[in-house]
């Protein structure tokens, strides 16, 4: 418990920092005035005031935030060094080097795990690495280090193997024999549908395995993860979209369930989830949802192409609508994250009650068995 919950804390407080560090840093770079640049958020532990600048150390080590001078035109005096006294550009350079410092962090970590582990590539053994949270295999009791041994009475001896099977049987029911450790069992699991509406899947990705690398091939594979993870993330998005499927959205609950499995996984595991979590910070960011800094850069944008001044009525109003959006997605993150854990815990909870029957109904029949047979 106490190491999940330094996990969250380094995670969120990491991934958000970067992001407000990328905002002032930006700041400074043109001039901004920046009033209070602080770690965490709530009630202020230390502060110290160096130049125009207060930095400070607040209670909730969960990110942080930058304020600078006149970043609201209702607060605006007209000073050369306020945030609306720039031009459109490099305003939007200010909403934008949140995002790419997003990116970098996760370029970074992916880089360093890639060169201190190696790079990895799929094992062919038919041994389950990795578990997608909500998807049918976990909903079925598999955990990762499960070896499958058959597939509806079929042997599958390799990965390949098992994943044609059940990449041909899409919202099939598929009996899976697994051992895990010293026991054996089965489970019925119905394969879900990719979202190509071609081929079944249950949520599972074979172990990897790792060869050596050296720096120069880490640092071009690194920033191939970041590219890799966004086009997946927009893909599979625009996918569920587009054949009005419900997205399968991680709020904060998810995350803090994700960022504790892996904090006891492995330290490699835990950054490249931290990694991951930036990225998704970053793409999130860059939607054009008001309040948002892709929000912002839109705006910057229509400014600086209609040469009009963006009003206080117009970001009052862009800003209602963009909170509103905000708080729908939060909701329904929210809901999808319980939503997963209480099918998890109801299936997990079935299936205790079923083998309890099952050890009930053969204690009865050894009970009525004559005495040697």
């Amino acid at each position: 418990m106490f190491t999940s919950a330094i996990a969250v804390i380094i995670t969120f407080g990491l991934v958000i920092f970067i992001h407000e560090l990328g905002h002032f840093l930006v700041c400074k770079a043109v001039k901004i005035r920046v009033e209070e640049f602080a770690f965490g958020f709530g009630k202020t532990l230390w502060s110290r005031k160096r130049g125009d600048t207060v930095y400070a150390l607040r209670a909730i080590p969960l990110g942080g935030f930058v304020k600078p001078a006149g970043d609201s035109l209702e607060e605006a005096k007209g000073a050369s060094d306020e945030y609306f006294s720039k031009p459109w550009y490099q305003r939007l350079l200010v909403a934008l080097a949140g995002p790419m410092m997003n990116y970098l962090l996760a370029f970074v970590l992916f880089t360093s795990v890639l060169y201190a582990m190696g790079e990895p590539f799929p094992s062919d053994k038919p041994v389950i690495g990795e578990m997608v949270m909500g998807h049918p295999a976990q909903a079925a009791g598999l955990r990762p280090g499960d070896r499958i041994l058959a597939l509806d009475g079929k042997e599958s001896p390799t990965w390949t193997a098992l994943a044609e099977y059940i990449h041909g049987r899409p919202g099939k029911e598929i009996k899976v024999s697994y051992q895990r450790g010293e026991e054996k069992a089965e489970v019925a699991v119905t394969a879900s549908t990719d979202p190509s509406g071609k081929y079944g899947m249950i949520g599972i990705a074979p172990q990897a395995e790792y060869k050596p690398i050296p720096l120069l091939t880490a640092v071009g594979n690194g920033a191939y993860q970041c590219y890799h993870w966004t086009k997946f993330t927009l893909v599979t998005l625009g996918s569920k979209i587009y054949h009005r499927q419900d997205p399968d959205l991680a709020g904060p609950v998810g995350i803090v369930q994700m960022v504790g499995q892996a904090a006891h996984t492995g330290m490699e595991n835990l950054v490249y989830l931290v990694a991951l979590i930036s990225v998704a910070i970053a793409i999130f960011n860059l939607f054009p949802i008001p309040i948002l800094d892709g929000g912002h850069i839109m705006l910057y944008l229509w400014e600086g192409v209609s040469r009009r001044k963006l009003t206080e009525k117009l970001l009052l109003g862009a800003n209602n609508v963009g909170f509103a959006l905000l708080i729908s997605i939060f909701l329904f993150a929210t809901y999808s994250d319980i939503s997963r854990i209480y099918k998890s815990r109801r299936a997990a909870s079935e299936r205790k009650k079923a083998a309890a029957a099952s050890v009930a109904v053969s204690s009865g029949t050894a009970a009525e068995l004559p005495a040697g047979q």
